[in-house]
């Protein structure tokens, strides 16, 4: 078997693009990848071309060898999209395997060690508040806010994940960690965005009750000294974890050393060696994996080595349906598995783009049990909703 083409599709999901990776074989077989950039999906796909020479007639079953020579090609600059593109590529190749023997991405790695994995509905709040075109009710007060954890609660999910949600007409999120204007690199926290802080967890606490649990995504918005001054606020509401994303591994220990809320990181980590000193410094309880951007051998090594650290991990999975199988096909082969992260507030078309949904029941997904991924991808839709340029993101 040899690969015949690479091609890369950047999908208009609305307010960000997903991107998506074919890669076709001379058997007739194909397999398909997500990797998706919200804010550089086109640098993929300049990426893709540049990596096709070393592809063709090449055997995409040889996953691993295709991996090193992709690593190899980017040794001088092995992370950030070139990372990000090989991901997407080698989980092509992952599902080509898998469906040239008839079996499942799981079978090909060893078979499933649990029927499901628990989920949280993550950004809970945030893409209301952000894209009121989708129809959904909006967040004017913190009112809604209530209402919506009764809805998460009513929807059998018993965890969530927000981010610093603020009500209004038009309702905003605080994502300075992103970008913005003057006076915004700071990272600092006052008083008045710590109150406003206690006051949305507290009204999703008093919403959900006391069993269900929550966590707080600080996303780049704060320095260490501002993040442990929101970690000891939040201690009496018990947060499932308090996610941080920064690249010291000193400075998220001392974070996590301050107060009695769990600390999650790691999606924006990439490959073993990235991770390895924050394992080693113990520098959160949790830690997340992205399968679209790390790749899904690469993650179960991660994974494997996180065992070894008596650590547990969490697939961060902010995309489509389809990344939802391949995140969810991690959890099934690895043995320390925290929870997994869902978007449950997303465009109706994600559902057309493929060819089944993730089964669903009691805030539990069914582990994925068709060939390689367990989906199609409908090239017919992707083809017809292409990201055709920018525009505002986070």
């Amino acid at each position: 078997m040899k690969i015949t083409d690479v091609e890369a599709f950047v999908f208009d999901a609305g307010w960000r693009p997903w991107t998506f990776i074919k890669v076709s074989t001379d058997e007739g077989i194909a397999g398909w990848g997500e990797c998706s950039v919200a804010r550089g999906p086109f640098a993929v796909v300049g990426a893709v071309e540049d990596f096709k020479a070393l592809l063709i007639g090449a055997d995409p079953r040889a996953f691993e060898m295709r991996f090193w020579d992709l690593a190899r090609l980017s040794i001088q600059g092995p992370l950030g999209v070139r990372a990000k593109t090989i991901a997407g590529i080698e989980l092509a190749l992952i599902d080509i395997k898998a469906r040239a023997l008839g079996i499942s991405v799981v079978e090909l790695f060893g078979g499933p060690m649990r029927e499901d994995v628990r989920l949280y509905w993550s950004h809970c709040g945030t893409t209301r508040a952000l894209y009121p075109e989708m129809g959904k009710p909006p967040i004017r007060t913190m009112s809604d806010i209530h209402n919506l954890g009764k809805e998460v609660v009513s929807k059998g999910y018993n965890a969530l994940k927000t981010n610093i949600v603020f009500p209004g007409e038009p309702a905003r999120v605080h994502f300075h960690g992103f970008g913005g204007g003057l006076g915004t690199t700071d990272q600092a926290v006052d008083n008045a965005m710590l109150s406003h802080i206690e006051t949305l967890i507290g009204t999703f606490r008093d919403a959900v009750g006391p069993t269900v649990d929550m966590c707080l995504d600080l996303n780049f918005n704060f320095k260490p000294e501002s993040c442990t001054r929101i970690a000891r606020m939040l201690e009496p509401y018990k947060l499932m974890w308090l996610e941080v994303d920064m690249y010291s591994p000193e400075a998220l220990r001392s974070i996590k050393d301050s107060s009695r809320t769990p600390i999650c990181t790691g999606e924006n980590y990439i490959y073993m060696r990235e991770f390895l000193p924050y394992f080693q410094n113990r520098s959160a309880d949790v830690f997340m994996v992205d399968v679209p951007w790390v790749g899904f051998s690469q993650s179960k090594k991660i994974a494997d080595l996180a065992q070894v650290f008596e650590f547990n991990v969490a697939p961060h999975n902010y995309y489509s349906h389809f990344a939802t199988f391949i995140s969810a096909s991690l959890c099934a082969v690895v043995p320390n598995v925290h929870i997994m992260e869902i978007d449950v507030d997303d465009i109706p078309l994600r559902e057309q783009l493929v060819s089944n949904i993730p089964a669903i029941s009691n805030g539990r997904m069914a582990i994925p049990s068709g060939p390689g991924w367990g989906m199609e991808i409908n090239e017919e839709v992707l083809r017809a909703h292409p990201w055709k340029k920018a525009k505002s993101h986070w």
